[in-house]
């Protein structure tokens, strides 16, 4: 099969598009024939710098396809069905093998591109609003990174569970702009304002509730610097590639509370499995929009990985083998 493959850690350029071995179908799990590959943040810091568990290794958490070969233990799925699914790695190819409790039905006739995106993306934004970050109805949120695809999730199910206003920070006013009709009701352009600074404007010195952060490094700080007296972050990943520096005194005063969070310690068990599927079919009904930014072969998989850094996307790009 063809798959995009590196070496080495490194920058977008270390990608290779190159044929290796077909994977073997495990007995719990299924192969299948990858249509539509939704490249997560977690994917580029894994190529930079993580581990190389095979070699040459093929990268990526989620992809989404039709099911050609069914383990012999597996009795819940079956050749033909169409399934999202989530890996360690691997997602970066033509053909993938996964176990069968990484995956996910997709309706029939709904996007097989946008249903690649929801499992660790909805999935991650639902838990740093609702299992750790603990939003009710009424409060107040900010989203770092809006434009992301965690952003982009996060900003509509905060506006679907009636949160009074929805901040969101990103690079420009242009990439602000698209989040409006997403539920976003105000945009911060960090290169040009100070975030809590402007956090406390926006809210009348209230401050946020909720954040979800998804950059880390020196954002952190401003994250808990933009909380309500009891506010929560959920700190959920580390795209600003920064050290994890934060003044935990900032936090005692306002009573506020730090969440890391990781939806892959929690993917396997029954309230993560049902949260992610309730999301896809929610998003089949319309319910939910999946933002794809662009689309790219996977042939073309280091200028995919480069549109990413560049921070020019506005949601998901993905990859087509």
């Amino acid at each position: 099969m063809k798959a995009a493959v590196y070496y080495e850690n490194g920058g977008p350029e270390v990608l290779r598009y190159e044929d290796v071995p077909d994977p073997v179908c495990h007995p719990k799990g299924v192969i299948l024939r990858v249509e539509a590959i939704a490249i997560e943040g977690g994917d580029t810091l894994s190529r930079f710098g993580g581990p190389l568990v095979t070699k040459p290794h093929i990268v990526g958490y989620q992809a989404a396809g039709e099911i050609i070969e069914v383990g012999a233990e597996v009795t819940h799925l079956k050749v033909g069905q169409k399934v999202a699914t989530v890996n360690n790695f691997g997602s970066h190819a033509a053909l993938r093998s996964v176990p069968a409790r990484n995956c996910w039905p997709v309706p029939e006739g709904y996007d097989i591109a946008k249903a690649s995106v929801i499992p660790v993306t909805f999935g991650t934004a639902h838990d740093c609003l609702f299992e750790y970050g603990r939003m009710k109805a009424g409060e107040i949120v900010l989203v770092q990174a809006g434009a992301s695809g965690v952003g982009v999730a996060a900003i509509q199910l905060a506006r679907r569970a009636g949160a009074k206003m929805i901040l969101a920070t990103a690079s420009s006013d242009a990439r602000l702009e698209r989040l409006k009709p997403l539920g976003m009701d105000a945009g911060i352009n960090y290169r040009e304002h100070e975030v809590p600074r402007e956090v406390r404007r926006l809210t009348d010195n209230h401050g946020a509730d909720v954040v979800v952060d998804s950059v880390g490094g020196s954002t952190l700080q401003g994250s808990i610097n933009s909380l309500a007296y009891r506010g929560r972050v959920s700190m959920v990943g580390a795209a600003g590639r920064e050290p994890m520096v934060v003044d935990v005194g900032s936090m005692m005063g306002g009573n506020r509370s730090l969440s890391g969070v990781f939806l892959g310690a929690e993917i396997m068990t029954d309230r993560v499995h049902d949260m992610i599927q309730g999301l896809i079919d929610d998003a089949a009904q319309g319910q939910l929009e999946v933002v794809i930014d662009r689309t790219f072969p996977l042939s073309e998989a280091a200028a995919a990985h480069a549109y990413i850094e560049s921070r020019a996307a506005v949601g998901r790009v993905v990859l087509v083998p």
